[in-house]
């Protein structure tokens, strides 16, 4: 690896910045509370690491360069979070602020699994390994793909602290709005605008890739 401070640096800067991975992470803490939003968090670093593992394989690059299997991928993706807006939307409008959700084990473990899906469905973070883990791989020094999965390990490792604090960030701030009803009657609303949202980020995200 090339400048490992330098990898850090600009690992923690990308990561940190708000995304749909984030936004998925805030609107589970806040309609769900905090386990959720933490359940959520990890989901989706697992999924970074199923990436890591592409990465490795050289899947992704062969996703990248197919711009059908490409497309399916994004299209994959935006299909299953318009599946979890239109749950939203057909939900209670008071879904998540009864404290008795989060009591059960199975209600965090689908939510592990939406964080799972909604990342590995996500074609940008495969234009994000390909795009900047490679700047930093070190030819000369060999084993290429043990080069990727450390960087790809640290970058999930990071990206865990980034998601947590974004995920109880999220329930303080829950804990306010819950608090009025007005936010009670529109939770379910907001929360499946936003999912649509980031179905819509999925489909146009890379959507001027072209096949090399």
């Amino acid at each position: 690896m090339t400048n490992p401070l330098l990898f850090l640096v600009a690992a923690a800067t990308l990561i940190a910045i708000p995304g749909p991975n984030h936004l998925f992470i805030i609107t589970r803490s806040i309609a769900e509370g905090r386990r959720a939003g933490i359940a959520s968090a990890l989901g989706v670093e697992t999924g970074t690491i199923v990436h890591v593992a592409f990465a490795a394989a050289g899947l992704s690059a062969l996703i990248a360069a197919s711009a059908t299997a490409f497309s399916a991928v994004r299209y994959a993706g935006a299909a299953y979070l318009v599946y979890m807006a239109i749950r939203a939307f057909r939900s209670r409008g008071d879904l998540g602020v009864d404290d008795d959700i989060e009591a059960k084990p199975a209600s965090l473990g689908r939510v592990y699994l939406d964080g799972v899906l909604v990342n590995v469905l996500n074609p940008k973070v495969i234009l994000f390994f390909l795009a900047f883990l490679p700047q930093f791989v070190d030819r000369e020094a060999g084993a290429v793909p043990l080069q990727i999965v450390v960087m790809g390990l640290v970058t999930g490792a990071i990206g865990v602290v980034s998601d947590i604090a974004y995920a109880l960030t999220a329930d303080r701030v829950a804990g306010w709005l819950r608090a009025r009803p007005a936010f009670r009657r529109r939770q379910s609303q907001a929360t499946g605008i936003i999912y649509l949202g980031l179905g819509a980020v999925a489909v146009f995200a890379g959507a001027g890739h072209r096949r090399a």
